[in-house]
């Protein structure tokens, strides 16, 4: 970033009294405990904050991107050439209405994780989002990209997303209009759009068997997954007609290493963080991983962690 624009844009920051800092190191905000430093970090507290936030950043001609729980996010080494915004502290407790059918629908921020929502839908005895308890995002990114798990999938409870386009204003659409597929949405062809809220439709269930299921779904996690190492998830989409972990594991992958990161002897799909692993590194092993994938079975795998440049 030009000086004379982190000038102008540090200036305008605090001339509206909007909180930020500089030069934030990301690694502590991503689950993959990799990047270097942002140039500017946004932390705004509400929608408005938000909406002027971005206004500034489109004026003076800055970068943004946009961050939740960081669970799906390879920031570059070089860290990120502008200003990341930081949506974790819009999180308004959820709101939940009764519908005439019986059914019950739940408002939430973007900023809240998936876990609190799925506490929220047990508490209350609702039941739809057992599949999303122990996905480690946020709300924003799960609909960003379609999250799910265990045959769930947030285009299965959304009714409605409310956002920001490119100009600032609120617009609502519903889930029909979203074009939710397996790990995408609208969002991904519209980057300037800023998920703000989501409303989710579940219905009355047993209390004790959702508690059972989410808690079944959890040791599952704890049994399969390589959680005692930092990672960002599934680090490749499940390819047509094969799992990209079996794939991996067949062609005799299970473990290799390049610099600090490295397919999970626990679980192939999972590219983990053994200590100082770089970007580079985990760009260095999935293309490595996704050149014998091709060559040894014709499967073409694509990365489904969000590289940040």
């Amino acid at each position: 970033m030009q000086q004379q624009t982190a000038v102008t844009l540090r200036q305008a920051l605090g001339n509206a009294d909007l909180p930020f800092s500089e030069q934030e190191p990301l690694a502590p905000h991503t689950t993959f405990r990799i990047g270097g430093a942002a140039c500017f970090w946004l932390t705004p507290k509400n929608t408005a904050q938000l909406r002027e936030m971005l206004a500034l950043c489109r004026a003076h001609g800055v970068r943004r991107y946009l961050l939740g729980n960081g669970s799906n996010t390879l920031f570059s080494d070089e860290g990120f050439d502008g200003a990341v915004i930081d949506l974790r502290g819009i999180d308004a407790p959820a709101v939940c209405e009764t519908q005439p059918d019986g059914t019950a629908v739940l408002t939430v921020s973007a900023g809240s994780t998936l876990g609190r929502l799925c506490a929220e839908a047990q508490s209350r005895g609702l039941t739809g989002l057992e599949f999303a308890c122990g996905i480690p995002g946020t709300v924003g990114g799960a609909v960003y990209m379609n999250a799910g798990a265990y045959g769930g999938e947030m285009k299965d409870v959304l009714t409605e997303v409310t956002f920001l386009n490119e100009d600032g204003t609120l617009c609502t659409l519903p889930a029909a209009e979203l074009a939710l597929g397996y790990r995408t949405s609208v969002f991904e062809q519209h980057p300037a759009w800023c998920i703000v809220s989501a409303r989710v439709r579940l219905t009355a269930g047993d209390k004790d068997a959702i508690t059972a299921q989410m808690q079944d779904f959890l040791q599952r996690r704890r049994d399969k997954q390589p959680l005692e190492w930092p990672s960002a998830g599934s680090t490749f989409k499940r390819p047509q007609g094969a799992f990209a972990g079996k794939l991996i594991e067949d062609c005799g992958l299970r473990g290799l290493q390049v610099g600090g990161a490295q397919i999970s002897e626990k679980h192939c799909g999972f590219v983990i963080n053994r200590g100082g692993a770089t970007c580079a590194d985990v760009l260095a092993l999935t293309e490595q991983v996704k050149r014998i994938v091709r060559e040894k079975t014709g499967f073409v795998l694509e990365r489904e962690i969000r590289v940040v440049k």
